[in-house]
């Protein structure tokens, strides 16, 4: 059961149901989980069109994917819940606490997050052990890293379980121990801030910067396109949140990101954000 279809909830679905599971896609109102399931059939038919999935392919994916907006009803005999929900500790121990007390006493429960604490979740669940990180990347059916976090309190055989799950997916998974930002995030937003700085101060255009990182250090997407592309609300939060738990300077937002999220300047979802998405 994947918990949440936006943007990360779609793309989990449908990497598990490619590699032969059978997946519950759940959201609060029936019609935003079965436009999650529109979002995977037109990622599968992109990847006929290229001829990277076959038509059958297609066909039995879709075939193992259903919409619910019944978590409870969609938890029973689970084996594994993974919640992608928006990055709120309290929406995100809400629904893991109603995964917990639906699903099999043995299912693993993973978190999306890509930067809160996995402790805090596993402190207000009755089987802490059972709950681990797993932080997939977008877009998911192309990205191969999952970061699997291990909590204080995860179990050794379950940070195994959701190793074995993300290689299953045909993922490549990296293990990392609970910490602000985790290793990816920490990483990814430094270099997304400093070039959010550099484009404030005139540095450089935004389309050069990201052909710095791109051509220079054979980053598949620059900085700035990739925050477009999560959202700048969503960078905007995690970089709040690694600010107030690392200290220092380094995570403090730039102004030109604050006053972008204020004005609704989201970068994809909003049709504008560093680039132009009007037309896409």
């Amino acid at each position: 059961m994947v918990v949440g279809a936006g943007t990360m909830g779609h793309g989990i679905a449908q990497v598990a149901a490619q590699a032969g599971s059978n997946v519950t896609l759940v959201d609060v109102r029936l019609e935003l989980a079965e436009a999650g399931l529109d979002k995977v059939r037109a990622n599968l038919d992109g990847g006929v069109a290229r001829g990277k999935v076959t038509e059958a392919e297609r066909d039995g994916t879709l075939a193992r994917l259903r919409a619910s907006a019944d978590l409870a009803e969609a938890a029973v005999g689970a084996a594994l819940v993974v919640e992608a929900v928006p990055e709120r500790l309290a929406l995100k121990v809400e629904v893991l606490r109603a995964a917990e007390a639906a699903a099999p006493p043995d299912a693993l429960l993973a978190s999306n997050t890509s930067s809160l604490s996995i402790g805090a979740l596993q402190d207000a669940l009755e089987r802490p052990e059972r709950v681990v990180g797993m932080h997939f990347f977008n877009p998911v059916h192309i990205n191969k890293l999952v970061e699997v976090v291990e909590g204080p309190r995860s179990s050794a055989a379950a940070v195994k379980r959701a190793l074995e799950h993300a290689r299953a997916f045909g993922k490549e998974p990296i293990r990392v121990r609970d910490s602000p930002g985790f290793a990816s995030s920490r990483l990814g937003v430094l270099l997304g801030l400093e070039a959010i700085r550099m484009l404030e101060e005139g540095v450089a255009s935004a389309a050069d910067i990201d052909r710095a990182l791109e051509l220079g250090y054979r980053h598949p997407m620059g900085p700035l396109r990739l925050t477009d592309l999560v959202g700048l609300d969503v960078r905007l939060d995690i970089a709040r949140y690694l600010h107030e738990t690392l200290g220092g300077e380094r995570f403090h937002p730039p102004a030109l990101l604050e006053r972008m999220v204020a004005e609704g300047t989201l970068g994809r979802k909003s049709g504008r954000g560093f680039y132009d998405w009007s037309q896409e």
